[in-house]
């Protein structure tokens, strides 16, 4: 070790030790001749068993750095490679690595931490515009000196590479784990830009929320998990730097600059009052003939956030909802839809494989559901939906309309609202003749259903609606191929419908002019219909039904053979 007072090279006056790593003693030292201070990083051929290699190490950093000139990085003055001892003279960086403020204050205000990863995202987009491209690699809070003036420097470069455009993938595993992206473990790929922007959003992770990616959980949640009051514009950033597929992150440090300057932008809070003012910007820019190119860029820049956020959260609502945690499925999908509430898939994951995952519509769930798709202010989520993707729009139509007309149809709510939906659906362009067959039939049972039980009686005397029409609805709908359309839960509901309907209102339908023979064959084809369902027939299997509706499943066709049973018997006395 160099001695304290030693003068080093006959220029270098050691001041004291300031830090020490592993391989090397980082000294403070002064050039009494330039009365400047410098720092001297040493390394000795006795303290390191693998010497020449991390010689050789050492000898490529100084060389990139000595090619290298930007404010926020260190420049190198002298290599002294002198028997056993190899020296490298730098600027002396005053101040504390970012990892010694975490240890001490812990998380750090997003406001400094935008304001430090813009500074380290500009000396990153030097570094990858050298020729050939600099890949620094190794990205973290501990190579990151906090100056007293507010600014960084970034050091330590004895991970950094020239990118080489040859090379498939790199052969050697260097980075941190924790902020290290995918490529850096080898097999999945060279390292290039991109993992840096990796790397920097894993170190924002940790700086704006003080958990250290690189110990337990190991994983990198949305930021606002640990802090709400954090912004979703900052949470949505982190979140596409740190993508596993490099494709999927910011393609380059002026991309990510770009959204760090305008991160308030890409805010959920932002959105509509941003989606609000694009319209008029656009609208102006097209009627003046200028700055319509600028305008569409922007847009195309801001959806690949909100895309890339919204990804995010149906990933982990539904990886919630398969573990099991219903309340975080449900925030997670609430979420996409508040952050892009013109997209469906948000919706239909919701109501499909949450809301009706136990085969309950429950008075809360309809709340929520009802709240998300209204929105806030004057912008009605529904409308954004429809004038978005009318397809999607009427597909959520039509499973809108059996969740309520089978799931909430005992409430005066349930029976408006699968009304609603079903003409919504009934009325579509696009939806598959067999849904808007059964959305039609459904609606018209909906419209009818009280005035048939009430027996109205129109001026002349006949029935308003007649329970011959009834019948032939009900036919209608047990004879569509529900399995087909992947609504098998839908069909058991269905064929139980049509077994009530017959034991409530046979003598109605009697009286109609119906005989037991057809009402008979009727049963039968519900009886046949729900063994299929239920795997008792053609080899099918009940493996996608849920245990509680094989029970109800197993009842109804105990009811129903009852049933079929009474008017066999009936149909034989009437024969005899």
């Amino acid at each position: 070790m160099l001695e304290i007072g030693s003068i080093v090279d006959g220029k270098y006056k050691i001041l004291n030790k300031i830090g020490q790593g592993g391989m090397s003693v980082v000294y403070l030292a002064m050039n009494e001749r330039a009365n400047k201070q410098w720092a001297i990083k040493e390394i000795r051929k006795d303290g390191t068993s693998n010497y020449e290699v991390v010689k050789q190490g050492l000898i490529v950093e100084t060389d990139l750095l000595k090619r290298l000139s930007h404010p926020h990085l260190p420049s190198i003055i002298d290599v002294i490679d002198g028997e056993g001892t190899f020296l490298i003279v730098m600027d002396y960086i005053e101040g504390n690595p970012l990892s010694k403020i975490l240890k001490r204050q812990g998380a750090q205000s997003q406001e400094d931490v935008i304001e430090w990863a813009k500074q380290l995202c500009d000396v990153l987009g030097y570094l990858h515009s050298r020729q050939p491209p600099i890949v620094y690699r190794d990205m973290k809070p501990s190579n990151v000196m906090l100056k007293p003036d507010g600014n960084v420097t970034l050091i330590d470069f004895g991970t950094a590479r020239e990118f080489k455009s040859s090379s498939v993938a790199d052969t050697t595993c260097l980075g941190t784990q924790g902020y290290a992206a995918p490529e850096q473990f080898g097999g999945h790929g060279q390292t290039d830009g991109r993992t840096d922007i990796y790397c920097l959003g894993a170190t924002m992770y940790h700086l704006v929320t003080g958990h250290n990616p690189a110990e337990p959980p190991y994983e990198m949640y949305p930021i606002r998990q640990w802090n709400p009051k954090l912004s979703s514009g900052l949470e949505a950033i982190i979140l596409k730097c740190t993508q596993k597929n490099p494709n999927d992150r910011y393609q380059s440090c002026a991309e990510l600059m770009y959204a760090l300057e305008h991160y308030k932008d890409l805010e959920i809070e932002s959105r509509r009052e941003y989606t609000k003012k694009w319209r008029l910007f656009l609208g102006s820019a097209i009627a003046c003939g200028v700055f319509a190119a600028s305008a569409v860029g922007f847009k195309v820049f801001a959806n690949s956030q909100i895309r890339s956020t919204y990804d995010y959260y149906i990933q982990q609502g539904t990886e919630a909802n398969s573990g099991g945690d219903y309340e975080a499925a449900i925030t997670n999908f609430s979420n996409a839809i508040e952050l892009a509430p013109e997209n469906s898939e948000a919706y239909s994951k919701l109501l499909n494989e949450v809301i009706l995952k136990d085969n309950v519509f429950s008075a809360e769930e309809n709340a929520t559901f009802s709240t998300l798709l209204a929105g806030t202010g004057s912008d009605v989520n529904e409308e954004l939906l429809r004038n978005n993707d009318e397809a999607a729009y009427d597909e959520l139509a039509y499973d809108l309309g059996d969740a309520y007309y089978y799931f909430y149809y005992d409430t005066e709510e349930g029976r408006q609202k699968a009304g609603k939906w079903y003409s919504i659906a009934a009325q579509s362009a696009v939806l598959d003749d067999r849904r808007k067959t059964v959305a039609s039939t459904l609606e018209k049972i909906i419209d009818y259903t009280d005035a048939l039980k009430s027996a109205t009686i129109r001026p002349n005397g006949e029935r308003q609606v007649s329970y011959q029409q009834f019948w032939d609805d009900l036919n209608t709908l047990i004879n569509i191929d529900y399995e087909s359309m992947g609504s098998r839960i839908v069909s058991v509901k269905v064929y139980q419908n049509f077994n009530s309907s017959v034991y409530a209102d046979r003598q109605n339908f009697l009286n109609e002019g119906i005989t037991n023979q057809q009402i008979l064959d009727g049963l039968r084809t519900v009886r046949d219909k729900m063994r299929m369902v239920m795997g008792y027939e053609e080899n099918t299997s009940s493996a996608l039904l849920p245990a509680s509706v094989k029970g109800d499943l197993e009842k109804a066709i105990t009811s129903v053979e009852s049933n079929i049973s009474e008017l066999e018997k009936t149909i034989a006395q009437g024969n005899k």
